[in-house]
């Protein structure tokens, strides 16, 4: 089913979330935010265009929801915690490793105090740890190692418990990191933990957009 231009304008502002965050501020003039769409899409018909400004105005209106859950979501950030653990390395490993040495490092490595998550994908485990820690997992693993990160960080935003009804959280904590030009290495929830992995030298700017 070919699709109308009200669903192309649509489809097109939920690509671009740093649109539609203009479009809830009310930063957009619609004429050229009509012309760029058509452009984009390679629509010329002027009533096309016409369609696609009525299309932005009509969606704007639709994100007032939206705009309330964020008051929502900023207020839970201002009440969250941030901790920093710098020095951090990421493993992409193959499946089939052995659970006992396993359990055997995570309880070496959490008796140290130190960071140890492991996520089992549907062919890999992700391994996230400290640098520290790096030369055991490469010593116990070698065979079966796919990937290594390094020069990484983790940032955790411990938020109150009412993020579990709180809806579009990770949306749009996730989006400031990507309009900041962050990118997330890898991303874990444990509830009210919130892990995001990127790289360490965007520690500082992710800090400063995280401050509420």
């Amino acid at each position: 089913m070919e699709q109308t231009t009200n669903d192309l304008t649509i489809e097109f502002i939920k690509e671009h979330p740093e649109i539609k965050r203009c479009l809830k501020k009310e930063l957009i003039n619609y004429s050229s935010l009509a012309r760029l769409i058509a452009k984009e899409l390679k629509i010329q018909r002027k009533s096309s265009k016409e369609a696609i400004l009525i299309a932005a105005r009509r969606f704007k209106h639709s994100l007032k929801w939206e705009e309330t859950n964020e008051e929502k979501i900023s207020d839970l950030l201002e009440r969250s915690e941030v901790e920093i653990k710098n020095k951090i390395s990421v493993f992409i490993l193959e499946k089939g490793l052995n659970i006992e040495v396993v359990d055997e490092l995570q309880r070496q490595i959490r008796k140290e105090s130190g960071a140890f998550y492991l996520i089992e994908g549907s062919d890999n485990y992700t391994l996230v740890i400290q640098d520290k820690y790096a030369s055991l997992i490469r010593q116990k693993f070698s065979s079966r190692m796919i990937k290594q990160r390094t020069k990484l960080a983790l940032i955790n935003i411990i938020t109150p418990k009412e993020i579990e009804n709180t809806p579009g959280f990770i949306s749009y904590t996730a989006g400031l990191f990507s309009e900041h030009g962050v990118n997330i290495v890898e991303f874990i929830s444990c509830w009210t933990d919130n892990l995001f992995i990127i790289n360490a030298y965007d520690v500082k700017k992710t800090l400063e957009f995280l401050e509420f």
